[in-house]
């Protein structure tokens, strides 16, 4: 079975703060951990972008890059996280995204599911 292919949207502002180069989104699509096992198989991580910075553009970055990623590279994406640093941006750094009307908007507009996190590593 081909494996689930992810775009992941990660916070400009604090990405490599926490987690330098993502490494622990690699390394939990790798485990499939955390949010990663919602999709009970293999994923890969085909792209990554951020969110636009503070107050976000989130969802023309999103749209325009999984446009990117399908029509120029010729890969597909199944399904988009919100990288776990957003959560944290949002839970103490007073980041203005409200991700579950994105994740509800995004999930209308590209027809794929949303996911709200990635990996469950501090």
């Amino acid at each position: 079975m081909a494996a689930k292919k992810i775009l992941i949207l990660y916070c400009k502002r604090i990405q490599d703060h926490t987690c330098v180069a993502c490494a622990k989104c690699f390394k939990g699509a790798g485990e499939l951990a955390g949010d990663f096992g919602v999709h009970g198989e293999d994923v890969e991580i085909v792209g990554m972008t951020d969110c636009g910075d503070c107050p976000g553009l989130l969802m023309p970055r999103a749209v325009m890059v999984k446009g990117f990623i399908e029509k120029m590279i010729g890969n597909r994406v199944d399904a988009i996280h919100f990288g776990t640093c957003i959560k944290q941006a949002i839970a103490h750094g007073d980041c203005p995204l409200d991700v579950e009307a994105l994740k509800v908007k995004l999930e209308e507009k590209l027809g794929i599911p949303v996911v709200i996190g990635t990996h469950n590593y501090v």
